[in-house]
């Protein structure tokens, strides 16, 4: 009898049956994952837990967006920037550049994920990247350890630092003084890098020429709706909804229940005194809209310089969706904010 019951099968979760089925499904071509997938990027999301176990299982979620052949065949122009990996101990980077072209301002750049999945190929990255390169401004686009497996905040800030001190430290590679780079990053990734340039201000280097930030979530907690507002947001078809409660877990998830108050893992907490000029770009359909408005104001009454935009029926990730109207203007702002005074 106890050989036949230890002979059964454990039964498996939702999250690790969708773990297999999503690690499945990035093994396959682009064009497939993208079939599949369909708009399963928008909704409700798992439980944080459940979210974080199919991750940990597929290793990262499948690139349902654009190629590169298929960025290049919208944008011509993006055939002219060459990439190249750049050697930063234990950091994956890509640095995009126009070959011959002088530059004015250069962008250390973080992609998002949640803390916990994305990586250099996503859209928000290296169309990022090619885009703004295409227009004259170089990028290093930084990878960074994601909270999967037991690793926890500082692991990814520390990444962002790495890359950021490499970058001011190799100025001839992105072929601008360290003095004219800048630093941000998209919903985490603008967390990391807002997080990192308070590190940086508190002496652990030098401070960026600006912090870029699209759709950011830098505190702990998603504050400033009521229900209404919320049931809005989750009633639109292409949004992504992260509820107060998921964003609490995530947090708690990233950095640990005593990590909330932490002024880097969230730097919308503590003092922002001191922190350079602020590029936010918002979503209005993106319940983290209500973060990056909040940090605006704290930036504001700290005395930074602060450009806030509003993408009027955008929801959140316009970075990672390269052909529409919101994701360009995205991109139009940024090498706006960085284009000489």
């Amino acid at each position: 009898m106890t050989d036949i019951q230890l002979s059964r099968p454990v039964p498996r979760t939702r999250a690790t049956v969708m773990g297999f089925a999503m690690k499945a499904l990035r093994g396959l071509p682009r064009p497939i994952q993208r079939a599949v997938l369909g708009g399963a990027s928008s909704g409700d999301l798992p439980p944080v837990a459940d979210f974080v176990r199919m991750l940990e299982i597929a290793g990262d979620m499948p690139n349902s967006g654009p190629t590169h052949a298929e960025l290049i065949a919208r944008y011509p122009a993006l055939a002219a920037v060459e990439v190249t990996g750049p050697a930063i101990e234990g950091v994956p980077a890509r640095l995009y550049r126009l070959p011959g072209q002088d530059a004015t301002a250069a962008l250390v750049w973080v992609h998002g994920g949640a803390f916990v999945w994305g990586d250099l190929e996503m859209a928000e990255s290296h169309w990022t990247g090619l885009m703004l390169a295409a227009r004259g401004i170089p990028v290093l686009a930084l990878d960074y350890r994601k909270a999967l497996h037991g690793v926890t905040y500082p692991a990814g800030s520390d990444d962002v630092l790495a890359g950021w001190s490499w970058a001011v430290n190799h100025p001839e590679t992105l072929g601008v003084p360290a003095a004219r780079m800048h630093l941000g990053g998209a919903s985490a990734g603008g967390s990391l890098a807002a997080g990192v340039a308070k590190r940086l201000r508190d002496g652990e280097g030098r401070q960026p020429a600006s912090v870029v930030l699209a759709y950011p979530a830098v505190h702990p907690e998603l504050t400033g709706w009521d229900e209404a507002g919320l049931a809005a947001i989750r009633a639109e078809r292409d949004a992504v909804y992260f509820s107060p409660g998921w964003i609490h877990d995530l947090s708690v998830h990233y950095a640990g229940a005593a990590g909330l108050a932490d002024p880097y893992a969230f730097p919308g907490v503590g003092d922002l005194a001191g922190t350079p000029p602020t590029l936010i770009v918002n979503c209005e359909s993106d319940t983290l809209r209500r973060s990056g408005e909040l940090y605006a104001e704290q930036l504001r009454a700290a005395g930074a310089e602060t450009s806030v935009h509003l993408l009027p029926g955008a929801a959140h990730g316009t970075l990672n969706e390269p052909f529409t109207e919101a994701g360009v203007r995205t991109v139009d702002l940024i090498s706006e904010w960085l284009a000489p005074k």
